[in-house]
């Protein structure tokens, strides 16, 4: 289902604002790595807020995920304050690793294999 012009627009806040929130706590660069908000998308009702996290150089993403829920009410606080005006209620948030980057590097890998396979061909054919 296509998001609405509204979803996309309160998501595009949350995302900025939550930021805000993360580099205000420290959540940015942990243990020499960085977090960012990769995307924001909303419920067609605008209650529920599905984060994806994209972390590059963290050794343990779903212990980084996990010490991130544990702080929630920390974080939802924070993001309350920053968008109560302009939003009737604080969405839940639901915190998600972004897998993106990783699929990206795997299909890389897996194209210059075959770059790498056919040139062997290739050379196979010349003798």
């Amino acid at each position: 289902m296509q998001e609405t012009k509204r979803q996309k627009q309160i998501g595009q806040l949350v995302q900025e604002e939550l930021s805000g929130v993360f580099q205000r706590m420290g959540f940015n660069v942990v243990d020499g790595g960085m977090i960012s908000i990769a995307a924001v998308k909303m419920t067609p009702d605008l209650l529920e807020a599905k984060v994806y996290l994209s972390m590059f150089q963290i050794k343990s993403p779903t212990g980084m995920l996990e010490r991130m829920k544990e702080r929630m009410g920390e974080i939802k606080k924070a993001l309350g304050l920053r968008v109560g005006k302009q939003l009737r209620r604080m969405p839940e948030l639901s915190f998600f690793l972004d897998d993106t980057l990783d699929y990206v590097f795997k299909m890389e890998e897996l194209f210059k294999k075959i770059k790498e396979d056919d040139a062997n061909i290739k050379e196979g054919d010349n003798k």
